[in-house]
């Protein structure tokens, strides 16, 4: 699961005791809300439906998904799935690509998901083999669904925009740049990036 309330807010209070700038927006803006996901496999096909697809799409999908091939959605029962049932269930040639590539890491037993490298490169590494799934859609995996403390999605154009507002810097910064400012924040820069979506259209700031 994700960074709990707690892990969420005692790591802002230590990065507001670094950063002023962090304890005037905070002070500002409140406390965000956790971001949890579930650890596994299915977060991660949700992923790959959702990817360049509306909310009510990508939950269309899915619902069309686990009534073709049941409510776990089995990555076995997927890859035994013609090309035609799953395009029923509104999954393109290339989101099937994905899905497969996903099904069969896992099926092989090549990917575990209760087993990622501790280090988070590594485990980003491993994450990426996934067709279909770059280092955003893995960053946002391990923050949300392991709660690791350290991820920061430096090319998260929210997260630089949310980070533009806190700072008061004159422009968005780029994804090198971003990465920069955020290593005094080490090692709680997961909950600097949720903090940085909460206050990206915040209006109090």
């Amino acid at each position: 699961m994700g960074l709990t309330i707690d892990a969420l807010r005692g790591g802002l209070d230590t990065l507001a005791t670094r950063e002023p700038a962090i304890a005037a927006a905070l002070e500002r803006v409140g406390y965000p809300e956790p971001r949890i996901r579930a650890r596994g496999y299915a977060t991660l096909l949700r992923t790959i439906v959702g990817q360049q697809v509306s909310v009510a799409a990508a939950a269309s999908m899915w619902r069309k998904l686990e009534g073709a091939l049941g409510a776990e959605v089995d990555p076995h029962v997927l890859l035994a799935s013609d090309f035609d049932t799953l395009r029923a269930c509104g999954l393109s040639r290339q989101k099937q690509g994905y899905a497969r590539s996903l099904c069969e890491l896992v099926t092989t037993g090549e990917l575990t998901f209760d087993a990622l490298p501790a280090d988070d490169e590594e485990a980003i590494a491993q994450l990426t083999r996934i067709k279909g799934i770059g280092r955003w859609s893995a960053e946002v995996y391990l923050l949300f669904a392991e709660g690791r403390s350290d991820i920061w999605p430096a090319g998260d154009l929210a997260v630089q925009a949310g980070l533009h507002k806190i700072l008061g810097l004159d422009e968005r910064p780029a994804e090198k740049r971003t990465r920069e400012l955020a290593e005094p924040w080490r090692p709680h820069r997961g909950a600097a990036a949720i903090f940085t979506w909460h206050c990206y259209n915040n209006a109090a700031l």
